[in-house]
C-alpha cells in the first residue's frame, strides 16, 4: 500500500508542477507580449502592375480591427484605390464595443492608379489590433516598398521568362 501511496503522491506532485509551468509560461506571454510588427505582420507584393496585395499575418492569440485598416501609397501622386475590405468576424470588444476583427490573417488586392514603368512605390498600412490577454497597441502604421517593372510585364510567380512573341 505505501508503494501505491508513493506513485500516486508523485504523479499528483508531477501534475502540480506541470500546471506551475503552463502558469508561469503563460504569465510570462502576458508580461511579453510581441511588438505590433510581429503581432501583426504586413506584407505586400506585385500581382501585375497596377494591383498591389496587401497582407497581414496575424499572430494566435491576436486579432486586428478591420475599421483601423488603412492604406496609402507614396508617391500620393501615384494614387491607390482600396475596395471594401472583407467581413471579418464580430466581436463584443472591451474597448470599442461591437467590431469586426480578424484572426489569422487578411489579403486586400490595391489598384494603383497611374503606375510608371520602373517607379518605386511605399505602400503604407496603418492597423490597430489587440492581444487575447487585454493588451492594445495603439495605431501601427507599416511600410513596403516595392519596384513597378521597367516594362509592362511583371515577372512572373512561375519565375518563368515571358514569352516573345514571333508574330503579331
Amino acid at each position: 500500500m505505501a508503494v501505491a501511496e508513493k506513485h500516486r503522491r508523485g504523479a499528483f506532485l508531477g501534475l502540480a508542477a506541470a500546471a506551475t509551468l503552463a502558469a508561469t509560461l503563460s504569465a510570462s506571454a502576458q508580461v511579453n507580449p510581441l511588438p505590433p510588427e510581429k503581432a501583426f505582420r504586413f506584407s505586400a507584393r506585385l500581382v501585375d502592375a497596377q494591383t498591389v496585395e496587401a497582407r497581414f499575418i496575424i499572430a494566435e492569440g491576436y486579432y486586428l480591427y478591420r475599421d483601423k485598416i488603412h492604406f496609402a501609397i507614396e508617391p500620393a501622386a501615384v494614387g491607390l484605390t482600396v475596395p471594401r475590405l472583407p467581413e471579418g468576424k464580430v466581436k463584443e470588444d472591451q474597448f470599442f464595443g461591437r467590431m469586426e476583427t480578424y484572426r489569422g490573417g487578411v489579403v486586400v488586392n490595391l489598384a494603383v492608379k497611374d503606375p510608371k514603368p520602373g517607379q518605386q512605390i511605399v505602400i503604407a498600412a496603418e492597423s490597430q489590433g489587440c492581444a487575447d490577454i487585454g493588451i492594445c497597441y495603439p495605431p501601427t502604421v507599416q511600410r513596403v516598398t516595392l519596384a513597378l517593372p521597367a516594362g509592362s510585364v511583371v515577372p512572373d510567380a512561375s519565375g518563368d521568362p515571358p514569352q516573345k512573341r514571333w508574330f503579331n
